[in-house]
């Protein structure tokens, strides 16, 4: 309600202002002003308050305004005759806020040209209306001379409200569009990280799942074995462990499901051009070497045509080995992304200028757990980031190597094609 007072209040008075700004085509008391064009302005934008309300307060006001505004430059004129000469304003705006409120003219926000006529028709009728209120008490006569100004003045007045108004709606529009766009590319790598959240899960599951067939075999084992008490010990514990290791699995597997849900109901397109992915990952690692405060060039180069490509599965692939090398670089360096095709297999090669990896640890890089990165405390990153990959690639029957020396570091996953792309 107080923001709906403050609006009428605003509007009042830029109208009212805007009025001033204002010439007198016919050589007598009615005016061409701005106040027309931004009270239309006002009922386009704002649909919280009624038109004909508006119409009223705004038109009383105004023609209280003017009646003070020449009380205090021309003392002389009398309160009725400057009431006279001011009080057809009020007819104007309040019959223009009633035809705007009978063409129903905002639903035709998508429509310019015809906001833009319903606008010149109304503009045109309310200054009639005016003109017949004034000419009727002065006795003048409408002339055909002052029809055709009328029609030129509201079709100029109406157009640029019309104008002005699209420019911004087409501005909030883009800028809508660009937040969504955001919103959208964080959300596809937070569906991303998920993604590869579900596929560790999914390897515990299996641990889980032998881990409880190893411990049964052991309980029948032991079962089978010379029945001493020991051993019938043993027996139960193993079993027992069995059992609980079969519960955290059936708590695994109701987050994995909780996972896989989210992840489908959030992303009912999981593919996209290799272009927009390509795109996403420099822009998304672009961010985190300026939070880290490297100053790092990010090249992307895609070769030929690729088809659409698995969204989380490329993007969280490319992703770690970005990321990987953004970690790497100390301070400044270059990162280049190259993507082609070669016969039936895709190649991502992601390179860095960093200070490479020794030859011995290239060996381990894969290996679970291994790291050579530490933060500002000491403490050492997860290290699962390319036994992830790895695991992943060669679950897709494809490879992945490491390549290097005091001058480039080289990660290069080959992929079938099919395995990314989606299936018909």
């Amino acid at each position: 309600m107080r923001d709906k007072i403050f609006l009428i209040g605003w509007m009042i008075i830029t109208v009212a202002l805007a009025g001033e700004l204002k010439f007198y085509p016919f050589h007598d008391a009615y005016r061409i002003s701005l106040g027309t064009a931004v009270f239309f302005f006002f009922l386009l934008w704002e649909d919280e308050i009624s038109p004909i309300l508006s119409g009223i307060i705004v038109g009383g006001f105004i023609v209280l305004f003017r009646i003070i505004l020449d009380w205090f430059t021309h003392q002389s004129i009398p309160f009725i005759s400057d009431f006279m000469i001011h009080s057809p304003a009020f007819f104007y705006y309040f019959v223009f806020a009633v035809l705007f409120t009978l063409s129903q003219i905002r639903r035709f926000r998508h429509l310019p040209l015809v906001i833009g006529i319903l606008g010149v028709a109304i503009d045109i009728l309310t200054s009639f209306t005016e003109l017949f209120i004034r000419y009727s008490l002065s006795h003048k006569v409408i002339t055909l001379s002052i029809i055709y100004q009328i029609i030129i003045f509201a079709t100029i007045r109406s157009f640029f409200v019309i104008g002005f108004f699209h420019i911004i709606q087409l501005r909030q529009a883009k800028l809508k569009e660009e937040e969504q766009q955001k919103q959208n590319e964080h959300m596809l790598m937070l569906i991303s990280s998920l993604y590869e959240e579900t596929i560790h899960l999914k390897k515990s599951l299996q641990n889980a799942e032998d881990i409880t067939r190893d411990c049964y075999d052991l309980y029948q084992l032991l079962k089978k074995q010379t029945s001493t008490e020991s051993h019938h010990e043993y027996a139960k514990k193993a079993l027992i462990i069995a059992g609980q290791v079969h519960e955290i699995k059936k708590d695994n597997q109701r987050i994995f499901a909780g996972l896989s849900k989210m992840i489908s109901n959030e992303s009912p397109n999981n593919y996209m051009s290799i272009e927009s992915l390509g795109k996403l990952i420099i822009q998304t690692n672009e961010k985190v070497a300026r939070l880290l405060g490297k100053d790092i060039q990010f090249l992307l180069q895609i070769k030929g045509s690729h088809p659409f490509y698995h969204i989380y599965t490329t993007l969280s692939l490319i992703n770690n080995l970005v990321i990987n090398a953004v970690e790497s670089i100390q301070k400044e360096g270059t990162i280049r992304v190259l993507i082609y095709k070669q016969r039936e297999s895709v190649i991502f090669r992601v390179s860095d200028n960093g200070p490479g990896i020794p030859e011995k640890q290239q060996q381990l890089i894969f290996k679970p757990g291994f790291t050579t990165k530490y933060d500002h405390l000491g403490k050492p990153s997860t290290g699962i980031g390319l036994s992830y990959v790895k695991e992943v690639v060669e679950s897709l029957h494809g490879e992945v190597t490491c390549h290097s020396h005091d001058q480039e570091t080289v990660f290069t996953i080959r992929l079938p094609i099919h395995s990314l792309e989606k299936k018909e």
